[in-house]
């Protein structure tokens, strides 16, 4: 059976995009049907559409976070707390790892621009370095998921 990060990585290679990537290997774990969450999102890869914007990794397993203790309504305020540090805990560690959080920072060149783009495709950035943020984002995801991420949806 192949490990979750490197599972991602294969999806990723197979095409998915970085976000569905990383969340979509916690399908299980969360309960929550893998195409839901492939759904959910595939708007955040490219660093959010192509604009630049926060990794796909980061923000897939944001998600997973969300899913795993977010809160579903006003009244529950100790799960969006709880849930922000765990983000605030995820973005330190991936930080540390990677020295950034944004696909412009990670890639170093703005996939928001024609030029930018090009020069990530021309490169095979995506091919040639996302799989590393993909593998960390999922690392970083189990050690903070610790022993939840192997039963029911935690929370729930």
């Amino acid at each position: 059976m192949m490990k979750r990060p490197e599972e991602a990585v294969s999806r990723f290679m197979g095409g998915y995009n970085c976000a569905q990537a990383v969340s979509s290997v916690f399908a299980a774990d969360l309960g929550v049907p893998e195409e839901v969450i492939l759904r959910a999102a595939t708007g955040f890869g490219g660093g959010m559409g192509h604009t630049g914007g926060a990794c796909g990794a980061v923000s897939g397993a944001v998600l997973v976070l969300g899913l795993s203790f977010g809160s579903t309504g006003p009244a529950e305020k100790e799960a969006k707390d709880e849930t922000y540090a765990l983000v605030r805990e995820f973005v330190t560690r991936f930080t540390i790892r990677n020295g950034a959080v944004s696909c412009t920072g990670l890639l170093g060149c703005d996939l928001s621009t024609d030029e930018g783009l090009a020069r990530a495709r021309e490169q095979n950035l995506a091919r040639t370095t996302c799989p590393r943020y993909i593998r960390d984002a999922v690392e970083i995801l189990e050690e903070i998921l610790g022993p939840v991420t192997s039963g029911p949806a935690p929370g729930r």
